[in-house]
């Protein structure tokens, strides 16, 4: 259990608190501050599956710990820009984007029970989606439209990838529905 990989899979979790009292400090780069942190946590994601790979660290509670903490990152995230923009246009993108991770979760964890996983496994759509996801999210905490007086357009990025992840995640959610349709619809037979 103690692996390198799982080790900062848990920092991950841990960074979470840290990243939300960071971000409503009551001071002038708080908001910047916690998008490093959020951006941190998006860099060991990589890094923690880069690694067990690497080192054949791979193990059941790494598997089980790291959609997790991904999870529940990017869920305390989209509720903060939803506090923060206070604004249908963030609003709706966020809870479509939470509700798609919820479904999918229920949708794979249904498919393994039934022993049919592979069915349902991580695809390059729900990999793009995730990587636009967390850019947006980058960009919506941190507030930048500006730096050192340049425009940087931070902020309008981060609306536009919101969207774009948004889709993205329909599209994806779709998509393993489709795949997983057959065993969804089958009749149980009686034992």
């Amino acid at each position: 259990m103690w692996t390198i990989p799982n080790i900062i899979t848990m920092l991950r979790v841990l960074l979470i608190p840290v990243f939300v009292v960071v971000y409503f400090l009551d001071w002038e780069w708080a908001r910047q501050a916690g998008a490093f942190i959020f951006w941190f946590a998006a860099i060991t994601d990589w890094f923690d599956g880069y690694l067990a790979r690497k080192l054949k660290q791979s193990t059941a509670f790494g598997a089980f710990l790291d959609p997790v903490a991904d999870k529940l990152i990017v869920a305390a995230a989209l509720l903060m820009i939803t506090h923060s923009y206070n604004t249908v246009w963030i609003t709706i993108p966020a809870i479509l984007l939470m509700s798609r991770e919820v479904y999918i979760s229920a949708l794979r964890e249904w498919m393994g029970q039934q022993g049919k996983s592979d069915i349902v496994a991580v695809s390059f759509l729900g990999k793009a989606k995730t990587m636009a996801q967390m850019l947006a999210l980058i960009g919506l905490l941190s507030e930048m439209d500006y730096f050192m007086g340049y425009p940087i357009y931070w902020v309008k990025l981060g609306y536009v990838l919101l969207y774009f992840s948004a889709i993205l995640s329909a599209w994806s959610m779709v998509s393993y529905t489709v795949a997983a349709w057959k065993s969804l619809t089958e009749k149980k037979q009686n034992s």
